[in-house]
């Protein structure tokens, strides 16, 4: 605003007034500044992204939490001895299992097969869902058709059962052979999401107006149509990442997932369901840290799903 000057008698000075100031306007925040946000002042989101890093880094430097050997074995010492609670991080602190082995050493590197095995199949499934629902979305017409009713065959078989019968038909069932096998059939929900997702997005006025000035299918679809259609996808995919755990755990407690000298928490739980009369805790410490990771990554999807969802906050 420009001074403005008051007519004063002569041999007088002129009153100056100042301008004043003027209202800072802030920047205005995108989808994921405002998400990052409310996900910082969220009790369910740092609850569980302390217990997801612990988790983290307990998989990838096993050697940090515990010097014992998952795989050494004493059964004359050590067979079926009980957990002594008092000695924290120590070998004997979970107790010992029907072979001698520390439990809290099986506990700790077992970690890492099963959450390396949910990351992977959540990258896998995020990935390929995505495209296929982007695809199914866009062109619509006998290309959503095909796509849609291939995903309706694959969401029809029992995600369980169907990889029961993937991994029978191999003789040996290691990390990969799992991962493939829930990846096959885990990527119908993520697709259907993505599918939903574009379907909204490609009607809007920004999408409209990069076609009318001519941009191409593969630029519209990953600078306008994928970074506003990802966020449902990344909620989903949070959540099912805990759902991937204890699928692992569950087809190794069924003796069809991983299978002995790898060490998982899943094949734990299938080791110790026959001491569940006479030691107990060779059972229920492994299936303890399962419902935590699982409980984790739930809590994670919620927060998240939360703070990107507009209507929720």
């Amino acid at each position: 605003m420009p001074e403005t000057l008051k007519e004063t008698p002569a041999g007088t000075s002129a009153e100056v007034t100042a301008p004043a100031p003027a209202a800072k306007v802030g920047k205005p925040r995108s989808l994921w500044s405002d998400a990052w946000h409310d996900l910082r002042r969220s009790p369910l989101f740092v609850v569980s992204a302390v217990l997801i890093f612990f988790l983290l880094v307990m998989a990838i430097a096993p050697g940090l939490f515990t010097g014992a050997d998952p795989r050494y074995a004493d059964l004359a010492n050590h067979y079926l001895q009980k957990p002594k609670w008092g000695n924290f991080f120590q070998e004997d602190w979970f107790g010992y299992d029907i072979q001698g082995r520390s439990i809290y050493a099986r506990v700790v590197y077992g970690a890492r097969a099963s959450i390396m095995v949910a990351v992977i199949v959540t990258a896998l499934v995020t990935i390929l869902g995505t495209v296929v629902g982007m695809l199914a979305g866009y062109f619509g017409g006998w290309i959503d058709t095909i796509l849609s009713r291939v995903t309706d065959i694959f969401f029809g078989v029992p995600f369980i059962l169907g990889a029961m019968v993937v991994l029978t038909s191999f003789e040996e069932r290691k990390i990969w052979v799992v991962i493939l096998a829930l990846a096959f059939l885990g990527w119908t929900q993520i697709a259907r999401v993505a599918r939903g997702s574009v379907l909204t997005i490609k009607q809007a006025d920004y999408v409209m107006a990069a076609k009318a000035l001519g941009a191409s299918t593969t630029r519209i679809l990953l600078r306008h149509i994928l970074p506003n259609a990802i966020a449902p996808v990344i909620v989903v995919a949070t959540i099912a990442l805990g759902g991937y755990i204890s699928a692992e755990a569950t087809l190794s407690f069924l003796g069809i997932g991983l299978a002995e000298p790898t060490v998982s928490w899943g094949v734990d739980i299938s080791s110790g369901q026959e001491q569940l009369r006479n030691a107990a805790f060779v059972l229920i410490i492994p299936s303890v840290m399962v419902s935590i990771t699982v409980l984790a990554f739930i809590m994670l999807g919620d927060a998240v799903r939360n703070a990107l969802d507009p209507k929720l906050r």
